[in-house]
């Protein structure tokens, strides 16, 4: 079958990748892909938000399936637009409509599906401009350290901890009164700090059942030992060693499904993939956030633990049948250590040329922030590459991959060499 992946970064290249190798596949296309999908596919110049020219590509194709990558598309409704359009109605979106979506799109409205359906959360309120006042009064008496988040999509970035309620009230004002993050902080939630340790859960559904993928933790700062700035993940660790049988069943029992439970009684179709952000607290699990796709860099270390056929599953949630689908994962340990410009999270460095991808030995190496120009491979983002190692221990696997990550070079490049040893 022909099927169209949308997006162009490192969880793209995993999924490129995993496709490739089903029997099931005629002709992958990713649009619009970077220098290291195409090894995978054919690269089309499409943006994921340009509906009408994924269209036209769609139909001139003869695409049998389409799974959408990132948020922002789902979020603009690519879902709704197929069902409401006679000529692609009938090709299946991996990926929630628009109302799904929301889950992600809206951190009050996720908030809300929370509070209805009793799934464990943090405690929050919900401020808009008009009242802002409200907002500061609350601080007052809100315990330190408290998190502000900006309600819609602000690209990772619209999420602070703030130390002091004077800081706290320095942001709010910020996001409500003068838009930090745009349209996106139009309204803020503040919430209660969760104290723990965060891994990332991710489920597949067709609406009616679901499978539960590998979990898998990221490290988001940019410095050694968890220190520095924040990043969109320097790298990521799958399986996670104290998401164990007992910690897990509670977070199907207690979140799943009732997230998936909670979709259905709110009368809110949904096929596609469910990332839950958790925070492990003293055992228990709590929801910090929904994303409505799968995360980066985690996929890049889901993807190689699953053993099953993966177009097979994602026809499973297409025909609603996925219960009827097996699932098969590794015991192995994927570690991914990701390779960041210079100056990332800050302003950074592009079109550099990289070299040395051909020496890995024992990873698989995802293009993530990369283009094809001159004949040679540079750097477009600030995210570069994704290196993945599969060993039968973590120590193994992290050993491998920081290992081969340190055969690339670009000028400038920087990768870190502790991801998983706060696991270890």
């Amino acid at each position: 079958m022909n099927i169209l992946l949308l997006g162009s970064g490192g969880r793209e290249s995993a999924f490129a990748w995993k496709i490739s190798q089903s029997p099931l596949l005629s002709q992958l296309y990713i649009a619009p892909g970077n220098a290291g999908t195409g090894v995978y596919g054919k690269n089309v110049n499409i943006k994921v938000t340009d509906f009408n020219a994924v269209k036209d590509f769609v139909l001139k194709n003869s695409i049998q399936l389409v799974l959408v990558g990132p948020e922002e598309p789902l979020v603009k409704g690519i879902h709704d637009f197929f069902l409401a359009d006679d000529e692609l109605k009938s090709i299946p979106v991996i990926g929630p409509r628009e109302e799904g979506a929301r889950l992600e799109g809206s951190k009050n409205f996720s908030k809300a599906f929370m509070r209805r359906h009793n799934i464990p959360t943090a405690a929050s309120a919900t401020f808009t401009k008009a009242s802002l006042s409200e907002g500061l009064s609350y601080l007052e008496t809100h315990p330190l350290p408290v998190v502000l988040k900006a309600d819609g999509l602000a690209a990772g970035k619209g999420v602070l901890i703030c130390q002091t309620v004077e800081e706290a009230q320095t942001e709010l004002v910020a996001m409500l009164q003068d838009a930090k993050f745009g349209e996106a902080s139009s309204s803020v939630v503040i919430e209660q700090f969760l104290s723990g340790i965060e891994l990332s859960v991710f489920v597949l559904t067709d609406g009616k059942s679901y499978k539960i993928l590998p979990e898998a933790k990221d490290y988001k700062r940019i410095g050694e030992g968890d220190t520095g700035l924040n990043t969109g993940g320097m790298g990521s660790i799958s399986p996670v060693p104290f998401a164990d049988a007992e910690f897990m069943k509670k977070v199907e029992d207690q979140i799943i499904k009732p997230t998936v439970h909670g979709l259905k009684m709110d009368l809110i179709p949904y096929q596609g993939f469910i990332f839950i952000g958790l925070m492990n607290c003293g055992g228990d699990p709590f929801v910090i956030e929904y994303n409505v796709r799968m995360g980066d860099p985690e996929t890049e270390s889901v993807m190689p633990r699953i053993e099953s056929d993966f177009v097979d599953l994602l026809l499973g949630v297409a025909n609603g049948n996925l219960e009827e689908k097996e699932l098969k994962v590794s015991a192995k340990t994927a570690a991914t250590v990701m390779l960041v410009a210079s100056g990332y999270p800050g302003e950074y460095l592009k079109g550099k040329v990289i070299t040395g991808t051909e020496n890995v030995r024992g990873s698989t190496v995802f293009h993530a922030g990369t283009i094809q120009e001159d004949g040679m491979v540079k750097t477009a983002g600030g995210r570069v590459l994704a290196v993945t190692a599969l060993s039968d221990t973590m120590f193994g696997a992290v050993q491998q991959a920081v290992t081969d990550a340190g055969r690339i070079y670009w000028d400038g490049r920087y990768f870190r060499t502790d991801i998983g040893f706060d696991l270890l």
